[in-house]
Parts: structure tokens; C-alpha cells; sequence
């Protein structure tokens, strides 16, 4: 094993190499180019096998995935926010034919308006596709996520594509120590992609599927996604413990940071999730029962260990860098629906919309939301949603963004 400084970027294109993939379908889009560029970066210089191929579109792009993991490719390609959905098309697609590769979305904020800054509203689109999916925190995560999901998706009991997600910007080019596990070893972790009855011969070509299907059997073959991505849970569960004997890293399909005692919980997802952990060491250096719990599977979703991690506590805050239009958070209305009718459930989930275009969630609001979950909890009352980024902040802005304009004017 060697160290070295990546950035989540680089770590993705580390993963691939190791991985061994043979094909990568790319189409560049900000702020995943890195990933490409390092990648083609390799292959022409040939410190990698494999082939690169810039197609004319993310849904060229995801179409060509598809269609060489149906053939036994050991495939991977990246993409983010408006080529994420450019490509939906065929994200569900692909799903549908059971072609099991690996998708790394760097996460950015959806049009209109346009940002370049990160939250989940692009990933999140791609909820019920079928493909699973992996979200990180930093990039030493992202690396192994990436290995992990080669084992998870090609396995015989889900032959399902992952999306595995960093956020852009905070992850994607931070520089963080990232240990890269020896080649012979993932060689021998992640096996040859065994493509069992996955085939192409050009002499003697053979369907695989229909392509049209009337509304009983297209049921059946929809249920039968959604069957092989609840069996993902059990060989995700398989993996993570293999990973952890092989390279001495566990990654639960849950993240729990100090809530066997806690009383209080934030739940969330993605790189803030780090700013949430020192929050909470802030929190009970000031004598406060707090923790965090931190989904990384998203799909298939781990409702059961959710359950069992939340028995008991008082309240719940949970924090979406997402916005359903007309609904809220959607790891709030998620949480929701699991905890139904548990009667050793929390008795108040209090949801905070923050993170949106990349904006900050300090310290401060961390304290505040804690605050205000722990007050709640004492009424009885739960308030109602709430986005951490108000109008009153947004009309200081405007203020200080007037007085900047008007002493350039006068500069100038």
C-alpha cells in the first residue's frame, strides 16, 4: 500500500485503474473532467490497458456503458449535474438491463439558475432508476466506494449499475492523504468480471431481451429490479466485511459517530456530514448527548439499520442538501416512512433544508439547529421545515454587494 495526496477526483480515477476497467465512454462536463483527463492521461501514455472513447453526448455516453457491460466490459464513466440528466434516458435504461458498471456523479446543482457549486438534487433525480447508490464523505471513501461497487453491482444476486457520489467542489478537488491498496491485492478482491450469460458475437448475434413489453410481464421485470437491489443490502454487508479483513477500512452501510448514548441525532449525507462530526464533538465537549448517523448506501436504503440505530432517541434533525418542489427534503420524507409506526422511534424529526448551491453550513447553525431540536423535543412540538439560508440573509448580501459597487465606483 502507498499514500499519496489525491484529490476525490483523483481517487476516482485511481479506483478505475486499479479496478483494472477495460472501457471508458466520457463526455467531459465540470467538475468531473479531472477524472477523465487523468484517466486518458494514462491510458495514452500506457501506465493503464484499457480503451478511451469521447462520446457526443452523456446520453451516447451512458447508452455505450450499457452496452459494453452487456458484453462483459469491466466498464466506468463520470459525470455531474445537468449531464447526469441530459443521460437519464438511458440511466434507466441501463438499470433495466441489468449491466452492471460503475458511474461516478460529482454532484452540482441543477438549472435554472446556473451554478457550478455542489448539493444532491442531480443524484437524488436518479433515485428510483435502479441503478444502487454510494454517497462519500471524503475521498479516501471515494476510492474504496468505487472498488466496493465493482464487487456489489457484478455480483450474481444484484447485476445492477452503481452510482457512486462526491460532492463537486469540496470533495471533487480537495486534496486529502488517500491510501491506494496494492494492484495484486484489489486484483484478487474484486476477481474477473464474470459475465456468465452477458455476451456479444458478431457472427452469431443473440437477443437478450424484448424490447417491448406488454404491462404484466414489464411488472414482473421491474419487480424483479427492485428484488436484486434489496438483495444488495445483504451482499453489500458481505463485501464490507471482506473489504475490512483485506485493507482494514469498514464502511457500514450507516455511519455512526457517538450515537450509542446520544439523545439527539443529525442525520444527513455527503461531505458536510464531516463538518456535522465536529459539530458534534463541540456539542459534547459542552456536556450535550449528540451524534450523527450518515447513510452511504442510499439505494438500496438500509431502513432496518436506520431503525435500530435510532431506537430510543429524542429527537432527530436531519439536513437535506436537496429540495423536492412542493414536498421539502427528501432524506427527511425518506426517514419519515421508516420510522412509521415504530413505537421506539423518536418522537420529533425536525427537517433543515441547507447546503444548496454549495452554500456553507457553519458551525454556528449546526449549534442553532441543536438547539432548536432539543427545545422541540421538551415541547412536544415539531416546527416546521425550515431553509438555513433566509431572506433576511440574502438581503444583507444584497446590502454589502451595493456598498462594495458604489466604493469601486468611487475608486474608479
Amino acid at each position: 500500500m502507498t499514500r499519496k495526496l489525491l484529490t476525490g477526483n483523483g481517487a476516482a480515477a485511481w479506483a478505475a485503474r486499479l479496478a483494472q476497467i477495460d472501457y471508458v465512454p466520457a463526455f467531459p462536463i465540470t467538475p468531473q473532467t479531472e477524472i477523465i483527463e487523468t484517466l486518458s492521461h494514462w491510458i495514452d501514455n500506457g501506465d493503464m490497458p484499457g480503451k478511451l472513447v469521447t462520446l457526443e453526448s452523456e446520453h451516447s455516453m451512458i447508452t455505450a456503458a450499457g452496452a459494453a457491460a452487456s458484453t462483459g466490459v469491466r466498464t466506468f464513466t463520470a459525470t455531474s449535474s445537468q449531464g447526469l440528466l441530459y443521460g437519464m434516458e438511458m440511466i434507466y435504461t441501463v438499470a433495466g438491463w441489468r449491466a452492471p458498471f460503475v458511474l461516478i456523479n460529482v454532484s452540482r446543482a441543477l438549472a435554472s439558475p446556473v451554478t457550478l457549486e455542489p448539493d444532491h438534487n442531480d443524484v437524488l433525480a436518479a433515485r428510483d432508476s435502479g441503478f444502487l447508490q454510494i454517497h462519500c464523505a471524503t475521498c479516501q471513501e471515494v476510492l474504496d466506494a468505487t472498488l466496493i461497487a465493482y464487487r456489489l453491482g457484478e455480483d450474481e444476486r444484484v447485476r445492477l449499475p452503481v452510482i457512486v457520489n462526491e460532492d463537486g467542489f469540496y470533495l471533487s478537488f480537495t486534496r486529502e492523504p488517500v491510501t491506494l491498496p496494492n494492484s495484486d491485492e484489489v486484483k484478487d478482491f474484486l476477481g474477473e468480471f464474470d459475465a456468465q450469460n452477458m455476451h456479444f458475437s458478431a457472427s452469431s448475434p443473440a437477443s437478450q431481451a424484448v424490447a417491448v413489453l406488454g404491462g404484466s410481464p414489464y411488472s414482473y421485470f421491474r419487480y424483479e429490479c427492485h428484488l436484486a437491489a434489496e438483495k444488495a443490502l445483504v451482499v453489500y454487508d458481505e463485501i464490507r466485511d471482506e473489504f475490512e479483513q483485506r485493507f482494514g477500512r469498514k464502511y457500514d452501510a450507516v455511519e455512526s459517530y457517538h450515537t450509542d448514548d446520544a439523545d439527539y441525532v443529525f442525520f444527513m449525507m455527503g461531505c458536510f456530514a464531516t463538518k456535522a462530526k465536529a459539530a458534534v464533538d463541540g456539542l459534547r465537549a459542552a456536556g450535550w448527548k449528540i451524534g450523527l448517523l450518515r447513510p452511504r448506501l442510499l439505494r438500496p436504503y438500509p431502513a432496518q439499520a436506520i431503525r435500530q440505530l435510532l431506537t430510543g432517541k429524542k429527537g432527530v434533525a436531519v439536513i437535506d442538501q436537496n429540495l423536492s418542489m412542493g414536498k421539502g427534503g427528501i432524506l427527511h420524507s425518506e426517514l419519515t416512512s421508516v420510522l412509521y409506526g415504530d413505537k421506539n422511534a423518536p418522537s420529533i424529526l425536525i427537517s433543515f433544508i441547507g447546503g444548496l448551491g454549495g452554500r456553507d453550513i457553519s458551525q454556528e447553525e449546526f449549534f442553532e439547529m441543536a438547539k432548536q431540536l432539543k427545545q422541540a423535543t421538551v415541547e412536544g412540538i415539531t416546527p416546521a421545515p425550515r431553509l438555513l439560508y433566509t431572506a433576511d440573509e440574502l438581503r444583507q448580501i444584497h446590502k454589502l454587494q451595493a456598498i462594495a459597487h458604489v466604493e469601486r465606483e468611487a475608486y474608479e
